[in-house]
């Protein structure tokens, strides 16, 4: 039994779109809730006051990159990933199974959760430190049926991961909630090998879910989630899910990859299967029509680094669609930088709403508040769109919101 539980306090319908609360030794989180990513125990460009006050209830931290640096230890020392960071609230963290993805079979490639899409969500542009690490082997990565050995990119040493110490490396971070140790497979991958990732991730799921649970304090605090593979193939999707959820996990993952026309049918497939009382977090989702898409199939938590990177370059949401900053058009723009989005609360000088040409100047002149605005702004947008997704669910209009924000973001003018 773990320290997390989940309430579910209104449906649309069986696997469909549903409003919960889930509870934290950490405190709350009304679902559907959007996760904010801190890779390496921080979001990037945003203080952890500043998240509250855009309506963050969980911040996810990435544990390749916290055990490469400063490593699980120190973390552990300074009291857990929350108390190192300065954020309150509910934590977790993920296995470390996308990094393995990056390094190995996505090394060098453009490949992201999507095989077509605007934005890449690759989690960091990693870097060979020695030619000659990675030429041992063609790629910084090579998995195996025991788990994963891999190259450091900040400096070409060795390491491995097994189910075993990707979760003995999450309990000394401390999140609140955690993944069970998987292998994220290319979107491009073929069938067979989709399948063998997938068995392999469900003998790495027992063997993260006995090592939890062998750590008795640790899982009195922190609940695991398994995770449903499968790519974008229906009935592989459908078995992993049937299997995973029979585990005993406290919650799911839907991970891996797709194509954007395969999302749906390998959702619908993964959460038929699904025990209906545990939480579903869709692992990397974050493109507003796909939180829509994923919440209409009975998801709770989302998570991606889209918001803050696309901001970092000067671009943002708006219930219009994204804007490019950087376009001529707004040099001398000076309409508040979107006025329909609760962000203008926050981001303001002076009581009034920085301006559109005040905003696309410091971007051009690569002024790194500009970047630390637009994150801000589109971390509001995204946190605002799913809090008032979970309203009109518990208004019983979220059918009608779907489709009218929609409607106006993807419109063609």
């Amino acid at each position: 039994m773990s320290g997390m539980t989940f309430s579910i306090l209104k449906r649309t319908r069986p696997s469909g779109a549903r409003a919960g609360v889930i509870r934290t030794p950490h405190g709350e989180i009304r679902t559907p809730a959007f996760c904010p990513v801190g890779t390496k125990a921080n979001v990037k460009g945003v203080l952890p006051s500043a998240l509250r006050e855009l309506g963050a209830e969980v911040v996810l931290a990435n544990t390749y990159h916290l055990y490469l640096t400063p490593g699980e230890a120190l973390v552990k020392a300074a009291g857990g990933l929350g108390k190192f960071m300065g954020w309150d609230g509910p934590t977790m963290t993920d296995s470390g199974g996308f990094q393995v993805f990056s390094l190995g079979a996505a090394f060098g490639r453009t490949i992201s959760k999507f095989v077509q899409g605007e934005v890449s969500e690759k989690e960091e542009q990693l870097a060979v430190y020695d030619e000659s690490v990675a030429s041992q082997h063609g790629q910084l990565a090579v998995i195996d049926e025991e788990g994963v050995t891999f190259t450091s990119h900040h400096d070409g040493s060795l390491h491995r991961f097994t189910p075993e110490r990707s979760v003995e490396i999450q309990h000394a971070l401390g999140a609140d909630m955690f993944f069970a140790f998987d292998e994220c497979t290319s979107p491009t991958e073929p069938y067979e090998y989709q399948q063998e990732a997938m068995r392999r991730t469900h003998a790495w799921a027992q063997r993260s879910l006995k090592a939890h649970r062998q750590n008795i304090g640790a899982a009195k605090r922190q609940a695991i989630f398994g995770i449903v593979q499968g790519g974008r193939y229906e009935d592989l999707r459908k078995e992993s899910a049937k299997e995973i959820g029979a585990m005993g996990f406290d919650g799911i993952g839907i991970g891996g990859s797709f194509s954007k026309e395969d999302m749906r049918g390998a959702l619908q497939a993964a959460v038929g299967e699904l025990p209906e009382e545990l939480p579903k977090h869709f692992l990397g989702i974050g493109e507003p029509g796909d939180i829509l898409e994923g919440i209409a199939n009975g998801m709770d938590l989302f998570d991606c680094v889209a918001a803050t990177r696309i901001g970092r370059h000067g671009s943002i949401y708006t219930k219009r669609g994204i804007i490019h900053l950087t376009g001529e058009r707004f040099r001398d723009d000076f309409t508040p930088l979107d006025p329909e989005t609760r962000t203008s609360d926050v981001l303001v000088s002076g009581g009034e709403p920085f301006t559109r040409a005040y905003v696309a100047h410091l971007i051009r002149t690569k002024e790194i508040l500009g970047s630390v605005i637009c994150s801000m702004h589109n971390l509001g947008f995204i946190l605002s769109l799913v809090s008032d997704a979970r309203q009109a669910i518990l208004e019983n209009r979220f059918d009608e919101y779907r489709e009218a924000f929609v409607r106006d973001y993807y419109r063609e003018d």
